[in-house]
């Protein structure tokens, strides 16, 4: 392994999710690591049509494609609801374009949704005067989340939606490895009133230390508060089957008509329903402790050049939030969205469930991520 290769798994994890903002945190990314963005085409339309599950599915499949491209091996990588962003060495690069050129020609053909996909060199973003700094968020003992800063993953978005750094569409046909994606638990509903999606950045220009003080301040609101927390409970998210994702799992399979597909992964999902449902244990498989880990390993919160949240909490709670998000944005700090909605949902990379290291995307049920976006360009108008 090249010292470029194992420059990401040699950052230290914190775990203490106020740290967030400590800058000591952030490494910066070697110079010749390129930076993949993805994401929906019109994605509000999707989402006003509630193809909610599509969007997210589309977003986790840039992940999952890319982690089998590398075969397993580690990169910092943030799950954005329609999309989904990630950092990888020079080494990793032509595996990771042709498994981001490949998913946009699978979200296309079998979800129905346009994805675009770029790849931006960190060299590039440096030329603008911005950097890409990567540090690892540890929710649990059982793996870590990568989390951005510097400004530059939000300009290589930015690049990518005008049309810059584009990867083309693979050949009709070509199927990316989506081994481990699946979304068989069903909708999560709120427990304590309502699910929040927050999405806050910084206005350009704006003085860090200002903004800085802001992000403390709305995860000082949320970990001080009785009234808010992860929005999957603790005995796990739902399980019921035939499950809501049948199709969307159907369809990340390789090989043969989606009718047989779909047969197989409906065989399937209900042993594994029954294993969980009365807690068998198969060989090394043990239902209650990777329920434990579902909910562990939910990652719910992120920074990726902004505060991500998806949140379980009181009616209380969000005008706390808001009001404080209202008063950065009118000193010209902040530009944020939030979205209210009635439940979470989670989208499921989970290479071996024999390991604790199973990643569990949340996003809210009835919009999220993607219509916290939209008003928070509503701000902007």
């Amino acid at each position: 392994m090249t010292s470029g290769e194992s420059f990401y798994g040699g950052i230290p994890v914190f775990r203490g999710f106020t740290s967030l903002m400590d800058p000591a945190l952030y490494a910066p990314l070697p110079d010749d690591w390129s930076i993949g963005v993805a994401d929906i085409v019109d994605s509000t339309k999707a989402i006003a049509a509630q193809r909610y599950k599509a969007v997210n599915m589309a977003g986790a499949a840039v992940i999952a494609a890319v982690t089998n491209a590398l075969e397993g091996r580690e990169f910092p990588f943030v799950f954005g609801g329609d999309g989904a962003s990630f950092a990888v060495a020079p080494g990793d690069l032509d595996r990771a374009r042709d498994a981001l050129a490949a998913t946009a020609t699978w979200v296309r053909e079998d979800l129905d949704l346009t994805m675009r996909v770029a790849l931006v060199p960190v060299s590039a973003i440096r030329a603008q005067g911005l950097d890409v700094r990567v540090a690892r968020f540890g929710p649990s003992a059982n793996l870590s989340y990568a989390m951005f800063s510097g400004g530059g993953l939000a300009w290589a978005d930015a690049a990518m939606k005008r049309g810059e750094f584009a990867v083309a569409e693979a050949p009709a046909g070509t199927q990316p490895d989506l081994s481990g994606l699946s979304c068989r638990f069903e909708v999560i509903p709120a427990s304590r009133g309502l699910i929040l999606s927050v999405l806050v950045m910084p206005v350009r220009g704006a003085d860090p230390l200002a903004f800085r003080k802001v992000i403390e301040d709305v995860i000082h609101l949320v970990e001080r508060s009785p009234d808010g927390a992860r929005p999957v409970p603790p005995q796990g998210p739902p399980l019921k089957w035939p499950p809501q994702g049948l199709d969307y799992e159907a369809r990340t399979k390789r090989g043969g008509p989606l009718l047989a597909r779909r047969a197989g992964v409906l065989a399937y999902t209900l042993f594994a329903y029954l294993i969980m449902r009365f807690d068998i244990k198969v060989g090394g498989f043990v239902p209650s402790l990777y329920k434990r880990q579902v909910v562990e390993n939910s990652d719910f919160r992120k920074y990726d050049d902004g505060l991500r949240m998806i949140l379980d909490c009181t009616a209380e709670l969000e005008r706390a939030l808001s009001d404080r998000l209202a008063a950065a944005a009118r000193e010209g700090i902040v530009r944020y969205g939030l979205y209210q909605q009635d439940a979470a949902m989670m989208t499921c990379f989970t290479p071996s469930a024999l390991r604790s290291d199973h990643v569990h995307f949340i996003d809210g049920a009835r919009g999220g991520y993607a219509s916290a976006a939209t008003a928070l360009k509503a701000m902007m108008a």
